[in-house]
């Protein structure tokens, strides 16, 4: 990526970044996060009690690169049709009509998305993954760029389902939602005073696409993609990469797509931050949010109070994280 199109980029996503803050107070990790799923073209799955500006967040964001917004609340009398779209009959005509259901959408808000059964749940499968739905053996694109953020609430787990294994692989970070400091909570209820700015569109999808092709041309250093590789064959088989009382605590650990994703991630993150190439910290600042939803715990990790989080900070820690190379070999590489 050459320095010209490396500052446009940074200017605009600082442009769209703006944008939001000045409707959405606080949240600032999390923001960052949706906007790393957006260049990297991956869905988010996110975790936090309500009234935390998921929605607003999302919503607001839809409007500053003017795309199309969909918003689906999960119950659980929902069917498929109702979120990929189903076939009708026109008695008039005769004749059979599609109607498209709402995830025909930029982005797609899936509100408490385990407050559905797992068959509807299921709906989302082939469109997080091929951005595509079918309907009686016909295939229709979702626009693009297309991306799921689904929310959880913790807190309430009657009448909920839990997400098919399938699907949380598919989502490329799960993101945890904490709330807000004193002096945030201060400023939101000042704002709620008042009627809500609307944000101004700031940039286009076409230009969002652009964005997502120039963030695959970020360079990644191949001792970043090895270290990929080490972290996640560390939660496959603990014993191989000496990490021996880690086993018992791990059903199954992360698929390929959580290597992809680290990948995918660390590119987005390091354009962000303005560079043409990403670094170890790019990655690491990722690996949380990339595999706290894929590591399966057992029953004794469970029992013991261990979480996700508790074991991947002791695989990090056991993972060195490879050198930093100097500025001007990223340069020469890329």
């Amino acid at each position: 990526m050459n320095t010209t199109t490396r500052d446009s980029a940074a200017t605009l996503m600082e442009q769209v970044l703006f944008e939001v803050k000045r409707i959405v107070v606080g949240q600032d990790r999390f923001l960052e996060r949706v906007m790393v799923a957006l260049l990297a073209e991956g869905h988010l799955l996110v975790e936090g009690v309500p009234g935390l500006a998921k929605t607003l967040t999302v919503k607001t964001l839809s409007q500053a690169v003017q795309g199309a917004f969909k918003r689906i609340q999960f119950t659980p009398d929902l069917v498929p049709a109702d979120l990929v779209g189903t076939r009708m009959y026109n008695q008039k005509t005769g004749e059979f009509s599609t109607a498209l259901g709402p995830v025909f959408a930029n982005l797609l808000l899936a509100d408490e998305i385990n407050r559905a059964p797992a068959k509807v749940q299921s709906a989302l499968l082939e469109v997080m993954q091929e951005r595509q739905v079918t309907i009686a053996g016909e295939s229709h694109r979702v626009p693009s760029p297309f991306v799921v953020l689904a929310t959880q609430n913790p807190v309430e787990t009657e009448g909920t389902y839990p997400l098919p294994e399938a699907q949380v692989d598919r989502f490329m970070m799960k993101v945890m939602v904490d709330y807000p400091s004193d002096e945030e909570e201060f400023v939101i209820v000042q704002r709620a005073m008042h009627p809500p700015p609307p944000a101004g569109p700031v940039a286009t999808t076409a230009q969002l696409a652009e964005l997502q092709a120039a963030c695959r041309r970020v360079y990644i250093d191949p001792s970043l993609l090895q270290y990929a590789v080490r972290l996640v064959a560390a939660t496959r088989r603990p014993e191989a990469s000496g990490l021996k009382d880690f086993a018992h605590l791990v059903n199954y650990g992360a698929s390929p797509r959580a290597t992809i994703n680290l990948a995918e991630g660390a590119r987005a993150l390091a354009m962000m931050r303005g560079r043409g190439y990403a670094l170890p910290e790019d990655m690491a600042d990722l690996v949380p949010d990339v595999f706290r939803h894929r590591l399966a715990l057992s029953y004794e990790a469970l029992a013991e109070g261990i979480t996700a989080d508790d074991l991947i900070g002791r695989l990090m820690a056991h993972v060195p994280t490879p050198p930093k190379p100097l500025h001007h070999e990223y340069q020469r590489a890329a």
